[in-house]
């Protein structure tokens, strides 16, 4: 049926046209439904008159930095791992040319399965394939951490040195302009990293934000497609390992910071055995991720330390509610670092 109401992002005449060029099978009309959007890259769900269905990706609405929401970075690095083992939905073609959408973007194949974004996601897997799926998370991880970078042509994807460093440095100015209340834990926490910062082995393929719901999953558990590519740089591997640990909540979690609770349910493997599953497949030494979990959980304060600033702002809207929840997402997720860092990894309980 043809869609009548325009969406904003999406130049439907001219990007049906840029469809029927580069997707010959297409059967307009189109229509166009927004997946995921505020303040990350827009995601698409692009659908024709057979049926078909494409993922059209591009920058959010209003004037972003350029180099924030790059359009083709993402294209280009999606294209060269699509003959590795690495699982991405295959690209069908990238639009640089802003006159045709307003912004760059690029479309590729939609990927058929689920996405365990909460319990209610995770639910749809029977308790074997929630196993299964954390087996097939830290299988996939090693396998983008095993891409030859050079032999794929992302070898100057960014500098392979010095990841964390740059990371804490990055993210350490974001707090500082961002906050607006004295949290000791952070700034204690911040300090502890710096102090000792493991030394990084050869540089790998990093997502940047490697988790269960960034991951399209048939079924049985297996990871049909990773997602998100859009903070992909080189450095080192097992930052994604410790951000990927954050995300990972367990039922017995004391420090409540909260994260998604998918991996709650039942069938769902431990950190530890994750942890372990890594070690095994990737054959690195991770007696140190301790450290990658607290970092993980840092970034993350940071990051919603920004998020909180703008909602006081009002620049996300007029929402009402408390503000003060998220200071206190911010204090736990310093606890959960913090706990992290004093060995406490594998659980985070009390």
């Amino acid at each position: 049926m043809e869609q009548t109401a325009p969406v904003a992002g999406i130049d439907a005449a001219n990007v049906t046209t840029w469809m029927a060029e580069h997707a010959p099978s297409v059967v307009p009309p189109l229509t166009f439904e927004l997946i995921t959007g505020g303040l990350s890259n827009l995601t698409f769900l692009v659908v024709d008159a057979s049926g078909h269905r494409w993922v059209l990706r591009r920058p959010p609405l209003g004037h972003v930095l350029a180099t924030a929401h790059d359009m083709g970075r993402e294209h280009r690095i999606i294209a060269a791992l699509a003959p590795t083992a690495v699982p991405v939905a295959p690209v069908v073609g990238l639009c640089t040319d802003d006159a045709v959408n307003g912004a760059p973007f690029y479309v590729m194949e939609h990927v058929d399965g689920i996405v365990a974004r909460d319990v209610a996601a995770a639910g749809q897997l029977p308790v074997d394939a929630r196993r299964r799926a954390g087996e097939a998370l830290v299988e996939v991880l090693a396998a983008i951490h095993e891409v030859d970078v050079d032999a794929v042509g992302l070898g100057d994807l960014g500098r392979r040195e010095a990841y964390v460093q740059r990371q804490l440095s990055r993210w350490q100015r974001q707090w500082e302009a961002t906050r607006d209340t004295e949290l000791p834990v952070i700034d204690e926490l911040h300090a502890r990293l710096a102090a000792q910062i493991p030394e990084q082995g050869p540089a790998t393929i990093v997502h940047g934000d490697y988790r269960l719901d960034n991951c399209i999953l048939s079924p049985e558990g297996e990871i049909r497609a990773v997602l998100d590519w859009e903070l992909c740089t080189l450095g080192d591997p097992l930052a994604d390992l410790g951000l990927m640990l954050v995300y990972w909540m367990e039922a017995g979690d004391a420090i409540q910071t909260g994260l998604p609770t998918a991996s709650t349910l039942e069938g769902f493997p431990t950190r530890s055995e994750l942890i372990a599953g890594y070690a095994a497949r990737s054959g690195r030494d991770v007696s140190q991720i301790g450290f990658y979990v607290a970092l993980g959980y840092w970034k993350l304060a940071c990051i919603l330390q920004g998020v909180l600033v703008r909602y006081r702002a009002g620049a996300m809207g007029d929402q009402g509610g408390d503000s003060s929840r998220f200071t206190e997402q911010v204090a736990a997720l310093g606890h959960a670092g913090m706990a992290a860092l004093d060995g406490d990894h594998g659980a985070l309980r009390g």
